[in-house]
């Protein structure tokens, strides 16, 4: 009796919490203006946010509870900056992630038991409270495995961005030596590839250029939103020397430098953990051979 009660305390509680979490709350005005000047911070208008949807009946579900997810989340003033962060430089709504996150949770919901059903046919487990922990158990792991998915794929996308930033600081330093200004110098260099880095750069003074801010202003907001703290350095030193072209070529020079530096540094790392992997994978394997050779000799001498 009392484990049937507990499982439907459970069971009734998971309920009253995806039922609070998808269905949207009466928002004050307070949170309604504040999520519109951080939509407007963004460069995203209103309108465009509450109207943009997926094509098909199914993608309008999923972006219906993103957006309701990520007002819940808005509501509770979960930030998720390093997460937002991720997002950006994969280029990647904030509200389809959080969709992902809610719809493979629920499918957890209906995992962890049906993996039961089939321990429970094959006579492995008879009790009536493992389906319940199933259920939490895979619908905790599937609600964080995009969270392991974007920092994955956010790292190895921020490790290019900086090659591509070190490679860009040379070409900026090189316009410089030419005599242009830093202005054009900027943009010049962001122009040489078409490449998914150089041309976030490229949107970003452009941006900067119509709405009148300085271009290393710009940079600067770029790196905040993509967790790239060199260009929020960048953006720093260059508000600092940008009347005096000598100096601003000198820091450049001196950046691209230190990153090629930090690259490198990286790179013999990566590779020793690498080669340390192999020798711990030739060990092993010289293990087993040994043990392949001293076992026979071992059974006929202990006549086992």
């Amino acid at each position: 009796m009392t484990t049937t009660v507990l499982i439907g305390a459970v069971f009734g509680l998971g309920v009253y919490i995806l039922v609070r979490a998808l269905v949207p709350t009466r928002r004050s005005s307070l949170s309604t203006l504040a999520e519109i000047d951080r939509m407007r911070a963004r460069g995203v208008s209103h309108s465009a946010q509450n109207h943009t949807t997926d094509s098909g009946k199914l993608g309008g579900i999923r972006s219906d509870v993103g957006r309701r997810v990520a007002d819940f989340y808005l509501q509770q003033g979960w930030e998720q900056r390093s997460l937002r962060a991720d997002l950006a430089v994969l280029d990647r709504s904030w509200e389809s992630f959080l969709a992902t996150k809610v719809l493979l949770a629920a499918a957890g919901l209906f995992f962890g038991p049906l993996l039961f059903a089939v321990a429970w046919v094959l006579g492995v487990g008879s009790s009536p409270i493992v389906p319940v922990w199933l259920a939490l158990l895979f619908a905790g792991i599937f609600f964080m495995l995009p969270d392991l998915e974007v920092r994955r794929d956010a790292a190895d996308k921020r490790r290019d961005l900086r090659r591509v930033i070190g490679a860009y600081l040379d070409l900026v330093s090189m316009n410089l030596a030419g005599g242009r200004g830093l202005p054009e110098a900027l943009m010049a260099a962001a122009e040489i590839s078409d490449g998914w880095a150089l041309r976030r750069v490229r949107n970003c003074l452009s941006d900067a250029r119509i709405t009148g801010t300085s271009q290393w202003q710009a940079l600067g907001r770029l790196g905040e939103e993509l967790g790239v703290e060199e260009l929020k350095d960048l953006s720093s030193s260059l508000a600092l020397v940008a009347d005096d072209g000598a100096k601003v070529r000198e820091s450049l020079a001196s950046r691209a430098e230190t990153m090629r530096h930090r690259e490198m540094a990286e790179i013999e790392g990566s590779a020793g953990e690498k080669s340390q992997s192999m020798l711990v994978a030739q060990l092993l394997l010289c293990a087993g051979f040994l043990v392949f050779l001293i076992f026979p000799a071992a059974m006929r001498v202990f006549q086992v």
